[in-house]
C-alpha cells in the first residue's frame, strides 16, 4: 500500500518533528595497507545506489603499495528499483548519501562520520612509521559523492589536500566568497567524460564559472567515455 500524499496528510494536523541524535555504524572498504612507504591516502566517494565494496574495485590500478584507498560507504541503503515483498530477497541493494528529505540533518550526519573516519584512518597510518605530515590525502567523488566530496571541503575538520570532481557539480549551497574559500586551498580537478549523458555542456559552463568567479584554480580531464570511471585518468591523477 502506498503512503498518501503528504500535503493531503498535513491538513489540519499539528504534528511536530523532531530529532534524536543516535550512535550508528558505518562500513567502509579499503585497498591496500598503511606502511612505512604509504604517500597517498584516497578518500573515494560512491555514486547513488552503488555499495562501497563494489565501488571501490575500480581503484586496483593504484594500489601499488604506496597508497591505501578507503571507500566509505553512505548511510542510507536501499533495494535498488521495483520491489514488493516478494522479490526483495533478489533485489540489488544500493546506498544513498542523502535524499530530499530532511536533507540538512543528513548532510550534517555523513559530514561528521567522514570526518571521523578521517582521524580513524590517518591514526592508522601514523601507527604505521609514518611522518602524517608528509601523506597526500586526496578526496574523489563520483556523481553524487561528487557533491557529498564537496560539502566535506566545505564543512568538515579534516585535512585535505586534493580534491577531484568526477561527473557532479558543486552544490547550490556553495556560493559566497567565504564558501569557496576551502575550494582555494585545494589542488581541484574536475573530471567529465565526453559520453556522459549528464555532463551537458551548460552545466560545465556553469561550474566552471562559478569557479573561476572565486578565483578557484582547477584542472579540467576529458576523457572518452561515459558516466564511469577510467582506469587511465585515475593513474594520470595518482601522479
Amino acid at each position: 500500500m502506498a503512503d498518501p500524499d503528504p500535503k493531503a496528510l498535513a491538513k489540519g494536523v499539528a504534528a511536530r518533528e523532531h530529532h534524536v541524535a543516535i550512535t550508528k555504524t558505518a562500513r567502509y572498504a579499503t585497498l591496500g595497507s598503511p606502511g612505512p612507504r604509504t604517500t597517498q591516502v584516497w578518500f573515494v566517494l560512491h555514486g547513488f545506489g552503488q555499495l562501497a565494496r563494489y565501488f571501490i574495485r575500480n581503484f586496483a590500478p593504484l594500489d601499488d603499495g604506496r597508497r591505501l584507498i578507503v571507500a566509505p560507504e553512505a548511510l542510507s541503503r536501499f533495494y535498488v528499483g521495483e520491489v514488493n515483498g516478494s522479490t526483495s530477497a533478489q533485489a540489488r541493494v544500493g546506498a544513498t548519501w542523502m535524499t530530499r528529505e530532511d536533507r540538512l540533518v543528513e548532510i550534517e550526519d555523513y559530514v561528521r562520520y567522514l570526518d571521523v573516519l578521517h582521524a580513524q584512518v590517518l591514526g592508522t597510518v601514523e601507527a604505521g612509521a609514518v611522518e602524517i605530515s608528509s601523506v597526500q590525502v586526496v578526496v574523489m567523488g563520483f556523481s553524487q559523492g561528487v557533491a557529498t566530496a564537496a560539502r566535506w571541503a566545505h564543512r568538515g575538520s579534516a585535512r585535505l589536500d586534493r580534491l577531484v570532481l568526477w561527473a557532479g557539480t558543486l552544490p547550490p549551497e556553495i556560493e559566497s566568497d567565504a564558501d569557496f574559500a576551502p575550494f582555494r586551498a585545494l589542488d581541484l580537478a574536475i573530471v567529465l567524460g565526453g559520453r556522459d549523458p549528464f555532463a551537458e555542456p551548460a552545466h560545465l559552463e556553469e561550474l566552471e564559472g562559478r569557479l573561476r568567479a572565486h578565483d578557484v584554480r582547477y584542472r579540467l580531464i576529458r576523457f572518452d567515455g561515459g558516466h564511469e570511471l577510467n582506469a587511465d585518468v585515475l593513474k594520470e591523477l595518482a601522479g
